[in-house]
C-alpha cells in the first residue's frame, strides 16, 4: 500500500544526552571589589558555571566581608563532556552579586579558560594565583582567589577503620603444675 503524494513517516535519530562532566571548585575569597550598595554593608555571593544554561552552582552569602568577603566553599559545576566546535575556548564563569532587599546587584565577574584551570596546582596555597574581577562597565575591579584540584575532584579525607597489624611473637611458657595439670601462659612481644 503506497502513502497518498507518496509520503512516508518521517523517523528521527534516536537522541542521545550530552554526557556531563563534573568538577569541583574552591571559591575562596575576593579582594577589593567595588562598593555596590552604599547605605548599606554589602553582602555577596558568587555564582560559578561554565554554561550558565545547563547548570549554575552559589556559594553561601557573605555578611560580614563586605568588600573583601571570604566563602571558602567547594561548588560542583557541571558542563558537557564534548563541547561544540564554537565552545573551543570554554571557561569557568565566576559572577559576584551583593544582594539587597528588592534585588541583587551584579559586583563583577571573572573568567579563566578550563584548560588553565585544570592544570592544578598546590592545594596548600591556593590562593597563588589571583583571577581579575572585572566590572560590567570592563573596567578591573579586585581579585578572585579560586582553586580546582589537577582531577576536576577533591579527594575526601576519611579515618580509616583498618589498623595495620604488627607482627607479633608468641611463646609459650609452660609453668609447672600439680596433679597432671600444666598452667600454660602465651607471652607476645609487641614492638
Amino acid at each position: 500500500m503506497s502513502d497518498p503524494k507518496g509520503c512516508r513517516p518521517r523517523i528521527s535519530p534516536p537522541t542521545t544526552k550530552p554526557r556531563l562532566r563534573e568538577i569541583e571548585v574552591l571559591i575562596i575569597s575576593a579582594e577589593g571589589l567595588k562598593n555596590v550598595k552604599h547605605a548599606t554593608k554589602m553582602r555577596t555571593h558568587a555564582q560559578v558555571y561554565v554554561e550558565k544554561d545547563r547548570h549554575v552552582a552559589t556559594t553561601h552569602l557573605d555578611e560580614k566581608g563586605g568588600t573583601n568577603p571570604t566563602w571558602k566553599d567547594i561548588v560542583k559545576v557541571k558542563f558537557r563532556e564534548d563541547p561544540r566546535e564554537s565552545d573551543v575556548i570554554a571557561a569557568l564563569n565566576v559572577d559576584i552579586y551583593a544582594r539587597g532587599r528588592v534585588r541583587e546587584k551584579p559586583v563583577g565577574s571573572a573568567r579563566v579558560l578550563l584548560c588553565d584551570v585544570l592544570k592544578g596546582g598546590d592545594a596548600a596555597d591556593p590562593a597563588e594565583n589571583p583571577v581579575q574581577v572585572w566590572r560590567r562597565s570592563g573596567r578591573p575591579q579586585g581579585l578572585l582567589n579560586l582553586w580546582v584540584p589537577p582531577t576536576g575532584r577533591f579527594l575526601i579525607r576519611r579515618v580509616s577503620l583498618s589498623f595495620s597489624v604488627k607482627e607479633t611473637a608468641e611463646e609459650t611458657v609452660v609453668i609447672g603444675g600439680g596433679a597432671g595439670e600444666e598452667v600454660v601462659m602465651v607471652k607476645t612481644d609487641q614492638e
